[in-house]
């Protein structure tokens, strides 16, 4: 893998030849109840556009679906500790319990 060096999230990445503008972000806990995803958890799901949210919410309150976008919610890609390092995880938390009542 070919990375630019000192990328930042608004520059564009080159892969294998593949220009990507962003990576994937990391969000760090449940958007319904607020519980903690951290980055290497298989119990992280989210939406195309990133809503985070943990295996019991997306799968029990709200049924695969997103409250935000009514996207399908599918389990998040666990990132590399290697990646991790070089690319972290977002510290910033969402809470949105009032789209999560079920």
């Amino acid at each position: 893998m070919l990375f630019r060096a000192g990328w930042r999230h608004s520059l564009p990445l080159r892969v294998l030849g593949y220009d990507f503008a962003t990576m994937l972000l990391v969000k760090p806990n449940c958007e319904c109840c607020n519980g903690n995803l951290p980055p290497d958890s298989r119990h992280a799901w989210i939406c195309s556009f990133e809503c985070t949210f943990c295996s019991q919410c997306a799968t029990g309150r709200l049924h695969g679906v997103c409250p935000n976008c009514d996207g399908e919610l599918v389990r998040r890609p666990v990132r590399s500790p290697g990646a991790l390092q070089q690319y972290p995880a977002s510290r910033e938390r969402i809470f949105k319990p009032r789209g999560c009542l079920s």
